[in-house]
């Protein structure tokens, strides 16, 4: 006599597979390697908490054997030529000029834009602010997982906006944002933050790499379908990186980041990764009690406004599309050490040790038993290699003692063998700096071939020469 089969027991889960909950699976970020459980060491590679949940994909029913397509639906291929780029919709404009720089000009519909910063930096103030200005533009929606609906008005009527153009949801479960969102069908939607989100697929807490990823995709699906531009607000972890996955960014159409000295008012947004805009781009705030206000002339803030000094040289930088003055500063003392200091902030150290190298060898200056100390004020970082003359005028000024002459601007690279070698947008670095009130600059030969900017701009060929030039 056969035995029956009750409904939702394990027999009748394995007759019913379409009722069985998905099946989780753990993979090696390092080296890939499967396995159906968790464990505290990869068993292939050796890595040491490796090992992340996800879900595993059933293949779907169709015809069996390899290389048989038969079965799949041939979708449509759409010749680009035929596409024209007026037909997209255009951007939102949020009115937060520096927010929309960095952008590329403004969200774009169906985007999803990734921004990370240190804990109180202004993330969520930002996008409160933006979603104020956003609110007569398009239905908007507020999703938070780590303040409840009264601390969000409260900060809303803090900052001077208007709480009742604002709608707040307060839910950490996935599938009730997306149905909520579905349902009210909104242009904007805040996610804050992508930590405290969860879905019912995985068991993992939320914050888990496979929680983050699952529901970051989920949220990406969304917005390409109906074009709603989705935000998510994401934590850091210690070292300054988002946390998560890697594959978070990867996914995500723009990747934008907080920066800040502590103590400092000013906030500094970069573009790491921009699908709609330039990458690298730059957007600068002051942190006031009404919210984060754009500096539409971030060149004034960077500048000191004091008389020339020794080991103070104006560079002149470029952030995505902007032109940027900068002060670079300089100290050289004498060092009790055997093995003296080299200390880089706002520059790579190792572009530092080779200036040093590179003055000693060909233009004579003397620097091996010195403590050289070199800063960027106002807690820039200068990545791009035109700031190597500025540098290496700055330690001739401080080992001299001797200022650099008033109203001086420099940029170009310099080569191993001592030549200095041009920079991209020389003639708008040269206006920038014009527009500033600079009236010269040192500046690499190639950079002057078709310049008209109102400014005495000197081109040097060498190295030594720049540094004779500047001491005239």
């Amino acid at each position: 006599m056969h035995s029956e089969i009750r409904p939702g027991s394990r027999h009748h889960l394995c007759q019913n597979p379409d009722m069985a909950k998905p099946k989780t699976q753990y993979t090696c970020r390092e080296c890939g390697a499967r396995s159906p459980k968790w464990a505290g060491q990869c068993a292939e590679c050796g890595t040491w908490n490796s090992l992340e949940e996800s879900t595993v994909e059933t293949a779907t029913s169709g015809p069996k054997g390899r290389g048989n397509w038969s079965g799949a639906a041939s979708a449509t291929v759409v010749n680009l030529g035929s596409v024209q780029a007026e037909s997209a919709a255009p951007r939102l404009v949020t009115g937060i000029d520096e927010f929309d720089r960095v952008l590329g000009g403004g969200l774009v519909p169906g985007s999803v834009v990734l921004i990370g910063g240190d804990p109180g930096i202004g993330k969520s103030t930002l996008l409160l602010q933006a979603q104020a200005a956003l609110a007569g533009k398009t239905g908007s929606l507020y999703v938070t997982g780590e303040e409840s609906a009264a601390q969000v008005a409260m900060r809303a009527r803090r900052l001077g906006l208007d709480p009742g153009s604002l709608d707040c949801l307060t839910e950490t479960s996935l599938e009730t944002v997306l149905a909520t969102a579905a349902e009210r069908k909104p242009g904007f939607m805040i996610i804050d933050s992508i930590q405290t989100l969860w879905t019912e697929a995985l068991q993992s807490a939320p914050g888990a790499v496979a929680q983050v990823r699952e529901c970051a995709a989920r949220l990406v699906q969304y917005a390409k379908k109906t074009g709603c531009t989705v935000v998510l607000v994401g934590h850091v972890t210690k070292e300054g990186a988002l946390a998560g996955p890697r594959v978070l960014e990867h996914m995500v159409d723009g990747v934008l980041y907080f920066e800040s000295d502590s103590g400092s008012r000013y906030r500094l947004i970069r573009a790491v990764k921009n699908r709609f805009g330039a990458a690298n781009e730059l957007g600068v705030f002051a942190m006031t009690d009404k919210g984060l206000k754009p500096i539409s002339n971030p060149s004034a803030i960077f500048l000191s406004g004091q008389e020339a000094a020794p080991g103070s040289c104006v560079l002149v930088t470029r952030e995505g599309t902007r032109p940027m003055l900068v002060e670079v500063q300089a100290l050289v003392a004498p060092s009790s050490l055997s093995n003296p200091r080299r200390v880089a902030v706002g520059i790579d150290g190792s572009r530092l040790a080779m200036l040093l190298a590179v003055m000693h060898r060909h233009a004579g200056v003397q620097i091996a038993d010195q403590d050289v100390f070199v800063n960027v004020a106002g807690g820039i970082r200068v990545n791009e290699t035109a700031s190597d003359l500025a540098v290496a005028l700055a330690l001739q000024s401080s080992l001299r003692e001797t200022p650099l002459p008033d109203k001086l601007v420099a940029f170009g690279e310099i080569g191993l063998a001592g030549e200095l070698r041009p920079v991209y947008n020389g003639e708008e670095r040269l206006r920038e700096a014009a527009g500033q009130g600079f009236t010269t600059a040192l500046v690499p030969e190639g950079n002057l071939k078709g310049v008209k900017a109102k400014i005495a701009a000197r081109g040097c060929r060498r190295l030594s020469d720049a540094l004779a030039a500047a001491r005239e």
